[in-house]
């Protein structure tokens, strides 16, 4: 399990990014349509104004049970611990345990 402090500030990281995504692609739009080296300067220290942790690339996915941020599947959700006892007990349709 993962520390509790660290699955909390990655959900103030996740509300952040949805507060500042509408402000942020619209300053990136105005960005990419500016002509001018003083106007995309100005328009680069308005996106530098926003919160850090408001940026997407600062995410880092977690497990939904867990809290554990590495062996992470995409497709479930899940990590590669859980996966796999949700996949012996039956709770993921479709999976089964390779065997040759």
């Amino acid at each position: 399990m993962a520390k509790k402090s660290m699955v909390e500030r990655e959900k103030k990281r996740q509300q952040l990014v949805m507060k500042y995504s509408k402000k942020r692609l619209t300053l990136k739009a105005q960005m990419k349509q500016a002509s001018f080296l003083e106007e995309k300067l100005t328009i680069q220290r308005q996106l530098q104004k926003l919160p850090r942790n408001s940026n997407p690339v600062r995410l880092h996915n977690r497990c939904l049970i867990t809290g554990r941020p590495k062996g992470f599947f995409r497709d479930f959700g899940l990590s590669r611990h859980v996966l796999r006892e949700m996949a012996h007990e039956g709770f993921l349709p479709g999976i089964t345990k390779s065997s040759w």
